[in-house]
């Protein structure tokens, strides 16, 4: 066997979204991409904002020797000032720069944190339904994930998340705005959230991390503003991107931001400096990191989304579907006419649509459509959204 048991466990289980993706390559090959509509992966098609590319060509023009050589494994120090003072004022909290570490995206962010936080057995609890890494990211790292539903609306069930809390509980991870329903959980909710959390980790006397998972806390409808994630528990750990606040989901950068009220916080940080070297990251791209020092705060115009959503909305209601309208992200979680996801999914495809079956990330009876396309590619698929509605 080339692979080891697990990788090829692993590779068999895969990931719904790339299958899905890749099938589409071969459909588009066949009957050329302009008869798609290719629904499956979240990948943003706008283009960086003018001053982004303005900052890259400035970093690049720059003549200073050592530009691009290794660097202290958190980032260079004057980007994570500039982030920081960024982080001060949307947050309102102290942060300064030795509480950031730069990452290769949030999914480098995400295993930093495993990395530094799991013991072999400990649990980290998920949201279904989920991003669908954070069961490898979990595993990576000797950790179990712990899968626990939300309601019917996709809210916390903080009734759920306390029956499935346990002495190895180290963390709880939330993604909000979620992919793959675009939703948002309330302060209300959050609040709760932390009290529960705090009152387990003084039981136990053990601390339980809340995860902030928010690459898309940028992009929001209808005036909808996103909690502030560091005012209802200690504890909190925040990994993020600039994929798509800056379209850029390609030259992976990120972040890992400690609360500066968490007990362990310096002990925390040194692990995360520690964990980016050793798990090969090494650091962030140096270029990337000097770009961003230029435009912190800097997002895309989410104006294009927002139409999108508006229009894939329109067609999917007139055509029956039953969904929640996102509130954030870019991607709607229809409920599957029929009730079988993957059945349905291939009924999509007949009519040259292509979806990700809902339990690829961890709810059956679903399909996510990623809304991050041109408005000709939805425009093209609301016939074939209804005929696959019909039957």
């Amino acid at each position: 066997m080339s692979v080891s048991q697990k990788i090829k466990t692993a590779m068999e289980r895969g990931s719904w979204i790339r299958r899905m993706f890749e099938e589409g390559g071969e459909l588009k090959a066949r009957l050329g991409a302009d008869k798609v509509s290719d629904f499956t992966l979240g990948n943003p098609d706008l283009e960086p904002p003018a001053r982004f590319k303005e900052a890259l060509l400035e970093a690049v023009r720059d003549p200073s020797p050592g530009l691009h050589g290794y660097m202290t494994n958190a980032g260079l120090l004057h980007t994570r000032q500039a982030l920081a003072g960024y982080l001060r004022t949307l947050y309102h909290q102290d942060f300064d720069a030795g509480d950031l570490i730069l990452t290769c995206g949030a999914a480098g962010a995400l295993n930093v944190i495993c990395k530094a936080i799991l013991d072999p057995g400990d649990e980290v609890i998920v949201l279904s339904p989920y991003f669908p890494e954070y069961l490898f990211y979990a595993d990576n790292h000797g950790g179990m994930a712990v899968v626990v539903e939300t309601d019917l609306n996709f809210q916390l069930d903080l009734k759920a998340i306390e029956g499935s809390l346990s002495p190895r509980t180290k963390a709880v991870i939330i993604n909000s705005p979620n992919n793959p329903t675009g939703q948002i959980y309330p302060a209300p909710a959050l609040a709760a959230l932390g009290q529960l959390l705090e009152q387990h980790s003084d039981k136990h006397g053990r601390v339980v991390y809340l995860v902030a998972d928010e690459p898309y806390s940028r992009i929001l409808y209808d005036g909808v503003e996103l909690p502030n994630i560091f005012g209802f528990y200690p504890q909190t750990l925040l990994a993020t991107s600039f994929s798509k606040d800056l379209s850029i989901p390609g030259e992976r950068l990120g972040l890992v931001a400690v609360s500066p009220q968490a007990t362990y916080r310096q002990e925390l940080l040194a692990g995360f400096v520690l964990a980016n070297r050793i798990l090969g990251f090494i650091n962030a791209p140096a270029l990337m990191q000097r770009v961003v020092a230029k435009v912190p705060g800097l997002c895309v115009d989410t104006t294009p989304y927002a139409r999108r959503r508006d229009l894939l909305g329109q067609i999917l209601s007139e055509a029956g579907y039953r969904f929640l309208r996102p509130q954030g992200a870019f991607y709607f979680f229809p409920e599957a006419p029929g009730g079988d996801d993957l059945a349905f999914v291939h009924r999509l495809k007949q009519e040259n649509i292509l979806a990700v079956p809902g339990r690829g990330f961890g709810r059956v009876g679903y399909f996510r459509l990623a809304f991050c396309v041109p408005e000709t590619v939805i425009e093209r698929a609301a016939a074939g959204f209804i005929k696959a509605a019909k039957g």
